[in-house]
């Protein structure tokens, strides 16, 4: 019997062990677990906190740089009109003296550095050349840009309405950076104390109270980790743009409940700035109309969404006519604010007639881009698109009454359709954008569809302007020579250099087109002083006529080349290379070419006749204004623009124009040259009206300047070659 009580007490004690042990062994693997699942959410709780800090961290910079650009701008007024450098040392050096601070420039309009805060300025005068310099330089008021590194603020120092320059200081986010790290590691070191604070208590529970361990373990994973659950479960959906993740402040006094409320003042605060950043991002500053960006998302939503429905969606490109014009003559200031009101004047009509689904949008300058869509499975989305755009020329064909003047614009509109013209949303705003230009070129202030007869222009367009550039170098272009005769004598005094394009299979490419892509593209500004140097090559091999003087050589110069600046440069080095006498080169410019800046034209063509070289003013009396510049620009001929002379013989309005161009002309001492004289009856008329000098076809066709070097030996005064 003892034997047996023996042995069942040992069984018993034994299976009391047992359970003991797998009381343990449980409750080590709950605390093991407990640990595991501590660990990976208070990684998730760093993770999201170092990005939160980070942000808040740039923030504050961003703030403090703004409160010390911005007075120091201020300060800087005086030091940087006087050129003060001693006063603007004293300023920059105690600036310099934070840790934040990389570097301090002060710099002029042209963004040359004349001060950064050393006593020796080693950069001074030199250029900033650095990614951020370009929209330093340019900005007109205080702005913040970032680089992987740098911070830069900076702002514009300004005396009145007159910039003086700028002033940068570069802040370190490397030293942020160090800073934030530091934080985040006592934030880590933190919880983690609270972790181990918490499992020490559940260790100290658990070995003394095991029969409430169950409870104790409840009690954690309520107040501790389900909490800390809920944060990380948060940080996930602000990773992925919802930040409205905790609407409630926590009850709790301890450090998660601090933890808690901080993440949620967090969330507010990136939810505000996402907010502030999709405003910026997405609406056009000036109008604050739909910008670009937001156009092409919408865009591509309503393409992805009607695709394979068999509905139709219209895209109006509308470009506003002459808005250059308002720009060059009026000002910037003005041309805001009619683009203001041409916005507001767009939007009303677009509300009126475009439907619940129409978007206006801004892309820039003075391009406005429409989308009308079916609201309703009936509607008429071809029918919408017109009426809307013939609305729109007819209220951008109203004058706009701005600062007691009116501005009279127009718009010119394209209209593609989907999926009729284009299945993407490149290809849809391309040929938007090409029904757009074929308006403009059926005389704008008017809307027209796409078709595919457009694209091949375009095409052509593109073929022409590849073909062109080459054009010289392959010897496809080549210069003739057009006479030009003294009526009184019948003398030939000089010609005109005209240019020639034999393409190897287009043939001749008519100089009404190429020259228009040359413009329109930029390369006349590389073919001009190419033919410039030509034309004087070739002048300076001309002989005299009747022992007379060699004739002279005119060259049409196109506004791209005058505006430019370099015409009086390109013109010297043409005739140092050629050894012509300036005397024998006219410059030929047309009245547009000076329209916008005649100040600046004045200049240039003054520079010109200053070294003896001479002007004419080309096809005059077609401009708006031809009398007046006769006034405000040194010219020594006029042109009379050939659809005058084409009919003084029968038109009597055409005669007395052309006789009063004359008069006015010889009144002023300028030479006055007819151009376009077709018949012999037309040559008589323009002499006894006292017509100096006159060209056409019917006195001579263009020539090779060897064929003109024969005309002048054979040419005799009272006779035309033709």
């Amino acid at each position: 019997m003892k034997a047996i009580l023996s042995g069942l007490f040992s069984g018993l004690q034994a299976r009391v062990l047992a359970m003991l042990l797998a009381v343990l062994v449980v409750f080590g693997a709950l605390t093991a677990l407990m640990l595991h699942r501590q660990a990976q959410t208070q990684h998730e709780v760093e993770r999201v906190s170092n990005a939160a800090m980070q942000e808040v961290a740039e923030e504050n910079l961003k703030q403090r740089g703004e409160n010390m650009v911005g007075p120091l701008a201020e300060l800087l007024v005086n030091p940087l009109y006087y050129h003060d450098l001693d006063g603007m040392g004293a300023l920059l050096q105690g600036a310099l003296k934070q840790h934040w601070i990389r570097y301090v420039y002060v710099f002029d309009p042209q963004g040359n550095v004349l001060h950064d805060g050393s006593e020796s300025i080693p950069g001074y005068g030199l250029a900033m050349e650095d990614a951020l310099a370009p929209a330093a330089v340019a900005a007109p008021s205080l702005i913040t840009q970032f680089s992987d590194s740098v911070m830069d603020v900076s702002a514009p120092i300004m005396i009145g309405r007159e910039r003086l320059g700028g002033v940068r200081i570069g802040y370190d986010l490397d030293a942020m950076r160090t800073l934030q790290q530091r934080a985040s590691l006592q934030l880590g070191t933190r919880l983690k104390a609270l972790a181990e604070q918490q499992l020490l208590w559940m260790l100290l529970l658990g070995i003394a109270l095991m029969a409430v361990g169950g409870a104790v373990l409840w009690a954690i994973q309520r107040w501790l980790v389900r909490p800390i659950r809920s944060l990380a479960d948060a940080a996930r959906k602000i990773e992925s743009g919802h930040y409205d993740v905790l609407t409630s402040d926590s009850a709790r006094k301890d450090e998660l409940g601090e933890l808690i409320r901080a993440f949620r003042h967090m969330s507010q605060s990136v939810a505000r700035h996402d907010r502030d950043i999709r405003t910026m991002a997405y609406t056009d500053a000036l109008t604050g109309q739909a910008n670009r960006l937001a156009f092409r998302e919408a865009l591509d939503e309503r393409l992805t969404r009607l695709r394979g429905t068999g509905r139709q969606l219209a895209l109006l490109f509308a470009d506003i006519d002459d808005f250059k014009r308002v720009n060059d003559t009026l000002g910037h200031d003005v041309g805001d604010e009619v683009l203001l009101e041409v916005s507001r004047r767009i939007r009303e009509v677009v509300q009126r007639l475009g439907g619940p689904g129409a978007m206006l949008a801004r892309f820039g300058g003075d391009e406005f881009v429409i989308l009308v869509e079916a609201s309703s499975p009936g509607m008429d989305v071809r029918a919408t698109a017109t009426a809307l755009g013939d609305a729109l020329v007819e209220e951008l064909g109203a004058p706009l009454a701005l600062r007691e003047r009116e501005v009279f614009l127009g718009i010119s509109i394209g209209i593609s359709m989907y999926p009729d013209d284009a299945a993407t949303a490149a290809m849809l705003m391309k040929n938007g954008d090409i029904a757009m230009y074929q308006a403009k070129l059926a005389g704008k202030n008017c809307a027209r569809y796409y078709d595919n007869v457009m694209n091949q222009a375009v095409e052509r367009h593109v073929r022409l302007e590849t073909e062109l550039r080459g054009a010289w170098d392959r010897g496809e272009l080549s210069m003739v020579y057009q006479p030009v005769f003294r009526v009184s004598d019948n003398a030939v005094v000089g010609a005109e250099a005209l240019l020639r394009w034999h393409h190897p299979e287009l043939g001749e490419v008519p100089p009404t087109v190429f020259i228009d892509v040359a413009e329109k593209t930029g390369l006349i500004e590389m073919i001009g002083p190419k033919v410039m140097v030509a034309a004087c090559r070739d002048a300076a091999r001309w002989p005299s006529v009747d022992g007379g003087a060699p004739p002279f050589v005119s060259v049409n110069v196109s506004a791209r080349e005058l505006r430019s600046g370099d015409l009086p440069r390109s013109v010297a080095k043409s005739l140092d290379y050629s050894g012509l006498d300036p005397g024998r080169l006219l410059v030929e410019l047309t009245e547009t070419a000076m329209i916008g800046d005649e100040a600046h034209a004045g200049r240039l063509l003054q520079q010109l006749r200053a070294t003896g070289v001479r002007v004419w003013l080309d096809d005059f009396g077609t401009g708006f204004s031809g009398l007046s510049h006769l006034r405000r620009v040194p010219v020594d001929g006029v042109k009379i623009d050939r659809s005058f002379v084409a009919d003084i013989l029968h038109d009597a309005d055409d005669l007395a124009l052309t006789t009063a161009i004359i008069a006015m002309a010889r009144s002023l001492g300028i030479t006055v040259i007819a151009e376009g004289v077709e018949n012999r009856a037309q040559y008589e008329l323009l002499r006894e009206r006292g017509c100096d000098l006159a060209q056409g076809f019917s006195l001579a066709y263009p020539m090779s300047a060897d064929e003109f070097i024969e005309l002048c030996k054979r040419t005799r005064t009272d006779e035309l070659p033709v």
